[in-house]
């Protein structure tokens, strides 16, 4: 009897174990707030806001963020856009880490890039924050540099003090133009992370 508890006991927790080695949290970094919606610094919301719209997800807010789940062949995708603003992002990734058991390896965190030309992608597995307060706030929750980051090129077009103002502005319509198929790109790119793996990833969507 008690060999037969053990059993089901031991298969149990190995189904739970393969049930959190199939979770993924997709983080997109951004501000909260209507007037930073359409703004470059915002472009982590826009693309899971993007895949939601193709996939007829539904965002709640639920603690330290607005959450939204996604089924595909066996993998869990649980998508993340914290309402901390951009430099508290790491308090709502490990928050949520932790509540559903998700390993670090299965993280993704979304967010904009100066230093690439507009469009371009970059996926990473480690890193410094570059500067970038998201990722610097996240870097300090994990005690880590070492997660999966996706950087979306936003260019570095502006003039000399004007950071902040081209970071929190708006894309100007040529770069509207073509945000689209960039966006597509993007949740393509999710897909290939959670399904085939980073390293493939990488491989596949780095400089395309």
């Amino acid at each position: 009897m008690y060999r037969f508890l053990f059993k089901l006991f031991k298969r149990k927790k190995e189904k739970e174990e393969q049930d959190i080695m199939k979770k993924y949290l997709i983080v997109g970094l951004g501000n909260i707030g209507e007037k930073y919606t359409n703004t470059r610094h915002n472009i982590g919301f826009k693309i899971l806001d993007y895949f939601a719209s193709k996939e007829a997800l539904t965002f709640e807010t639920q603690k330290l963020g607005d959450i939204t789940t996604y089924k595909l062949k066996g993998r869990t995708f649980i998508f993340l856009k914290p309402n901390t603003y951009m430099n508290l992002s790491g308090k709502a990734i490990l928050y949520w880490l932790t509540k559903e058991k998700i390993p670090l390896e299965n993280l993704l965190v979304i967010t904009d890039d100066l230093n690439l030309p507009f469009g371009s992608i970059r996926l990473k597995a480690k890193g410094s924050d570059g500067g970038h307060n998201g990722l610097k706030d996240t870097q300090d929750k994990l005690n880590t540099t070492k997660y999966n980051r996706y950087r979306f090129g936003i260019s570095d077009a502006f003039n000399k003090g004007r950071q902040v103002d081209y970071v929190l502005g708006e894309w100007t319509e040529e770069e509207s133009d073509k945000l689209k198929e960039r966006l597509d790109k993007s949740v393509e790119l999710i897909k290939t992370f959670a399904l085939a793996g980073m390293n493939i990833a990488m491989n596949t969507f780095n400089g395309k």
